[in-house]
């Protein structure tokens, strides 16, 4: 699943107040115009409100655009479990609040089995825990990267990261400046 099929390109000039959920899978969603096309899996009354997108491989290939992130997060998908995701794709979503689960093909193929037989079940993440539970109760692990489990635990982008270490930031730069004076910038007249 490429990011022209998350969010047509067409939409990418639109600001986020827009409510980039709308633009999510657009050109599968509807059908001509603005009718929602009723196949469509994100229609139907069981996975209308979905939190959690089970997909394919590769998920998120194709442009580098974030406003595929932003529509997964505008339209309530919490989490995207899938056996493989584009590089560029995962560190958007990590960026934005969306948890790319990783999980095996066979993994995913008897999960995709238990949703199908049990339309609108539930299926629940644990980040902290790293595991998904399948509805049947099933657990699966999970890995993912300390720096970004933390950065998705605490809800922090890289600027918030950054502002942890404001304080320490700032007694580095003082000590910079009396170290070597002369780097300081010059003040206008």
């Amino acid at each position: 699943m490429d990011t022209d099929e998350l969010i047509p390109h067409r939409f990418l000039r639109k600001p986020l107040s827009a409510g980039y959920g709308n633009f999510l899978f657009r050109d599968k969603r509807y059908a001509a115009g603005d009718r929602e096309d009723a196949g469509f899996i994100l229609n139907q009354p069981p996975y209308r409100r979905a939190q959690v997108l089970v997909a394919g491989r590769n998920f998120g290939c194709g442009s580098t655009r974030e406003g595929a992130v932003y529509a997964l997060r505008d339209f309530g998908i919490r989490c995207v479990i899938a056996p493989s995701f584009a590089d560029i794709f995962t560190g958007n979503c990590v960026q934005n609040g969306v948890l790319p689960v990783v999980l095996p093909e066979p993994a995913i193929a008897a999960l995709c089995t238990l949703l199908e037989q049990q339309p609108g079940s539930q299926v629940t993440i644990d980040l902290a825990l790293q595991t998904v539970r399948y509805p049947d109760g099933t657990l699966r692990g999970f890995e993912i990267e300390p720096s970004r489990k933390a950065q998705l635990l605490e809800g922090l982008d890289e600027i918030g990261i950054t502002l942890k270490y404001a304080a320490a930031i700032a007694r580095f730069e003082n000590r910079y400046r009396t170290q070597l004076p002369w780097l300081a910038p010059v003040k206008a007249a």
